[in-house]
């Protein structure tokens, strides 16, 4: 049975067609969540994830804390199975990455010199880590796959002396994994604090101080301007003057977009693929998704690419039904988290751009959330084990909420009555 759709680019919408096929260029998070959704929305045509990879479509959170630490299995990890595959109609081309992606034929190439053709194409490449020039060799890990988990777990042993650099969500994951399994680390950051770009400086500070109470040697301010290996292991020369020895030393220096099998094919690809709020290109029946999308945010006015667990299973069930016809905006704020050092991270919204930040609970204590505001306006939120005020705090967000700040940071107030005022 085919379904009968509707499907647009960003200029406007073609007349009903039938559809018989989509393609999704990728096979992770985004990848699985769209083709659950195709099929649970009683999609019958052909489903076919492409993926360079050879595993079956897995998450990729656990890699840094559960996983990485031997808490959690490969089993734990898959989203899809094959079994589930087979009797769903989902054909996974594992091991053959998407080598060119012509949009207008909506066809695919793949590495292993085969081609596909869909009524309807799914870009859902994800991202890569960003390399360090001269940050090569031996001892270097990135951590990006379950490959690169299972190479950095065997070596993340009590005494190791490990060097992160990057103090983005990622080397903050793996330092508090190296931690807890007797490591000994020291995480290099260029900028004057960790996570300041997304969080402010304010609560860059404070992640700064929840690293070193927990045992991490953090020095900020400090490029890393040379790397060498040795016998022994090794060393990581600093612009503060610092020789820092090591048994292995990870990179955590943000993600690329992978964007280069589109390149010249008639979409934009600087920073990632440019998408509406439904997940449309400028390409009719041709869909972006997950970390290589670059989403137009109207109450921003500016596109941004979101490179979060959350964020790709909302823009692929998007991206599916839209595929299928309808018209499902994804406009959700941006909302993830991170375990570390047994706290609870929780980040909402957009902290960047904040004018007045205020304050609910002790910073000191780490136990607090913090309202990011703009003219009034609630934009974001940052909480350190408060789930459920941050849970309030992004429904306040999507509503475009001005809450009175004294409400914010009275713990006695109940948040949810502020939508009372909405």
């Amino acid at each position: 049975m085919t379904t009968r759709t509707s499907s647009g680019g960003t200029g406007g919408s073609s007349p009903l067609r039938e559809l018989e096929s989509v393609v999704v260029a990728g096979a992770g998070q985004t990848a699985a969540v769209a083709a659950r959704t195709l099929r649970r929305r009683g999609f019958e045509g052909r489903v076919t994830l492409v993926g360079a990879e050879p595993h079956v479509p897995y998450q990729r959170p656990p890699l840094s804390k559960e996983y990485l630490a031997g808490e959690d299995g490969r089993d734990e990890l898959y989203l899809l199975t094959s079994d589930w595959c087979e009797q769903n109609g989902v054909e996974l081309r594992l091991g053959a990455a998407a080598t060119a992606i012509r949009p207008s034929e909506r066809s695919v190439e793949l590495a292993d010199g085969s081609s596909l053709r869909a009524g309807a194409l799914l870009i859902a490449t994800g991202g890569r880590p960003r390399r360090l020039p001269g940050i090569e060799g031996d001892r270097v890990r990135y951590l990006r796959t379950i490959d690169d988990a299972d190479r950095l777990r065997a070596e993340l042993r009590p005494g190791a002396r490990v060097v992160v650099i990057g103090a983005g969500f990622i080397g903050c994951e793996v330092a508090s994994t190296a931690i807890d399994l007797g490591a000994q680390v020291t995480l290099v950051e260029q900028a004057a604090r960790p996570l300041g770009h997304v969080l402010g400086d304010l609560m860059g500070d404070v992640m700064a101080a929840l690293l070193r109470t927990s045992g991490v040697d953090l020095r900020t301010g400090e490029k890393v301007e040379g790397y060498a290996e040795t016998a022994s292991g090794a060393v990581v020369t600093t612009s503060g003057g610092a020789s820092l020895e090591a048994d292995v030393v990870v990179v955590g220096a943000g993600m690329v977009p992978n964007v280069e099998a589109v390149t010249g094919a008639g979409i934009e690809t600087a920073g990632g693929i440019p998408v509406d709020e439904y997940c449309r290109t400028s390409v009719d029946g041709v869909y972006a998704a997950g970390d290589v999308a670059l989403q137009w945010r109207p109450e921003l006015g500016r596109r941004v690419r979101a490179e979060h667990f959350d964020n790709a299973n909302a823009q692929g069930m998007a991206a599916a039904k839209n595929i299928l016809g309808g018209k499902s905006a994804h406009t959700a704020p941006p909302w993830f988290w991170s375990d570390q050092f047994g706290r609870n991270l929780q980040h909402a919204g957009h902290c960047d751009g904040a004018d007045r930040v205020v304050v609910r609970g002790r910073v000191e204590d780490f136990d607090f959330i913090a309202f990011h505001l703009a003219g009034g306006v609630l934009r974001g939120a940052f909480s350190v084990d408060r789930g459920g005020d941050l849970a309030v705090a992004r429904q306040l967000i999507g509503a475009g909420a001005a809450p009175d700040p004294d409400v914010l940071r009275d713990e006695d107030a109940d948040l949810t009555e502020l939508f009372d005022t909405l």
